[in-house]
């Protein structure tokens, strides 16, 4: 006699929720990418210098910590990084999805930024993508799956309006490692793309005076600024499973501030 089919169907089999790491996930555009992902289903370290603010929102996320976790590392510094991502690893096993959001902003003129702070700016905002995708992407090769997602920003296509110019050329680094790494991942199953955002209202602009923000949102096409979450959905989509043939891209996230 053959076995009786269940009236619901097979019982499908168990997939192990895929772990995502996101540096610079304590504030702003990080701790919404950060509960984006969580709520879709992925366990969700949290890497951030700030390792109170991050372990705060990691709570936030999921007290318990089964699906939520805090690591503090400076991502300027390698041998940080390393010991935090051998934590995750420990923890959950090697990423699936890397998202590389933590950057320094700083202001100044091409002629007069001293060259520590183009060094130590380029160490977090460049350096960093470099050191953190070549920790996490050989694991997403051998498995044939893997997403990162770079963060990058309008000041890296069209120089700093805002920003200084160490802060841009890091950005527009970025923008070509996401070229670089995505070519050399393609034929893996590992997409790398990058997200452009521009006057997005994060905790950066909460000293900045109401005025002087009234008359930049006034001059964004779609006459406000952006949101963290609108940013995170992005990255969201581009973190999922159907986005297999998105990569080497930059996608904007800029209210119409730059058009292409």
């Amino acid at each position: 006699m053959s076995t009786p089919q269940s009236s619901t169907g097979p019982v499908p089999a168990v997939v192990e929720r895929r772990v995502a790491l996101v540096t610079g996930a304590a504030r702003g555009i990080g701790a919404a990418i950060a509960g984006e992902l969580h709520r879709r289903g992925l366990r969700v370290a949290l890497m951030d210098q700030d390792g109170t603010g991050a372990h705060a929102r990691a709570k936030s996320l999921d007290p318990g910590g089964d699906s939520a976790m805090a690591v503090s590392a400076d991502v300027g510094d390698p041998e940080e990084t390393r010991r935090a991502v051998e934590a995750v690893t420990s923890a959950w096993g090697r990423p699936d999805v890397l998202v590389n959001n933590a950057a320094r902003t700083a202001a100044g003129s091409v002629w007069d930024v001293e060259l520590d702070e183009w060094d130590a700016l380029m160490a977090t905002n460049l350096r960093s993508v470099l050191v953190l995708t070549r920790l996490c992407a050989p694991a997403m090769r051998e498995r044939g799956w893997g997403r990162v997602i770079n963060l990058a920003s309008l000041a890296g296509q069209q120089g700093g309006l805002v920003a200084g110019p160490h802060y841009a050329a890091a950005k527009a680094g970025v923008l070509v490692l996401t070229k670089v790494f995505a070519q050399e991942l393609a034929p893996y199953g590992v997409t790398v793309n990058a997200v452009a955002p521009a006057a997005v209202r994060t905790p950066v602009m909460d000293d900045l005076p109401a005025e002087a923000l009234r008359r930049t949102a006034e001059r964004i096409p779609v006459g406000r600024f952006g949101r963290p979450e609108e940013v995170a959905g992005l990255v969201g989509h581009l973190a999922g499973e159907d986005t297999g043939y998105i990569t080497g891209a930059t996608l904007d996230v800029n209210g119409g501030l730059f058009m292409r």
